[in-house]
C-alpha cells in the first residue's frame, strides 16, 4: 500500500479521480485529499473558529468526498473540493443553528451592530432592515427571505422558487449587496 501511495503522489488530480471512480481504491482518493487537507482545513477554521471542529470537519468531508466523487463529473479537483468544504461548514453551521453570512467585512459589521445598543436602537436598525428588504426587487428579496430568514439551502429555494441554481445563487448575492447599500444610506441619514 504504501508503495500505490507513493507510485501516485506524482500523478495529475484527474488522473487520481478518474482511478478512484474506475477501482473505487480509497488509496486514490486518499493520495489526493492529502494534497489538499491543509487547505481544507484552513476553510474549517475560517468557519468554525476552532481547531478541534475544523479537524473534525477535514475528516468528514473526506467521507463525504467517497460518494460525491463518484456521482459527480469532477473537472476541477481544488476548487471543487474548495466548494465542498465550504458548503460543509456552512451546512454544520446552520445544523448548529449558528450564522456565519460570508459577506465583505462592512456587512458583517453593521449585522453585528444590531446587537449592540439597547432596545430601542435594535428595534430602529430591524425597522431599517425591514424596510429595504422591501425595496429589494422581488426575485431578489424572495431569495434573501427564504436564505437568511427561513434558513433554507440553495437547492431548497432553487426548488420552492423554480430558478436555476446559479441564479438563486446569484440573487442572494446581489440582493446581499443591495441590501447592505440600503442600510448604509438609512443608517447615515438617522
Amino acid at each position: 500500500m504504501t508503495l500505490l501511495t507513493n507510485i501516485t503522489s506524482t500523478q495529475a488530480d484527474s488522473e487520481l479521480v478518474a482511478l478512484y471512480k474506475r477501482t473505487g481504491d480509497l488509496t486514490f482518493l486518499s493520495d489526493i485529499y492529502q494534497r489538499y487537507m491543509d487547505l481544507i482545513y484552513g476553510v474549517c477554521l475560517k468557519y468554525f473558529k476552532n481547531s478541534d471542529d475544523a479537524k473534525d470537519a477535514v475528516i468528514n468531508i473526506f467521507e463525504e468526498l467517497i460518494p460525491k466523487v463518484k456521482k459527480h463529473e469532477v473537472e476541477f479537483f481544488r476548487p471543487w473540493l474548495y466548494q465542498l468544504a465550504k458548503n460543509h461548514c456552512l451546512m454544520a453551521l446552520r445544523k448548529k443553528k449558528i450564522n456565519f453570512i460570508p459577506a465583505d467585512e462592512e456587512f458583517v459589521q453593521l449585522a453585528d451592530s444590531l446587537h449592540l445598543g439597547d432596545a430601542h436602537e435594535k428595534e430602529v436598525q430591524l425597522q431599517i432592515m425591514q424596510y429595504c428588504i422591501d425595496t429589494l426587487v422581488d426575485h431578489q428579496k424572495k431569495a434573501i427571505e427564504l436564505f437568511y430568514l427561513q434558513e433554507k439551502c440553495y437547492k431548497e429555494i432553487a426548488t420552492i422558487s423554480g430558478m436555476e441554481l446559479g441564479i438563486v445563487k446569484s440573487h442572494i448575492q446581489n440582493g446581499r449587496r443591495n441590501l447592505k447599500i440600503c442600510m448604509d444610506q438609512k443608517v447615515k441619514k438617522n
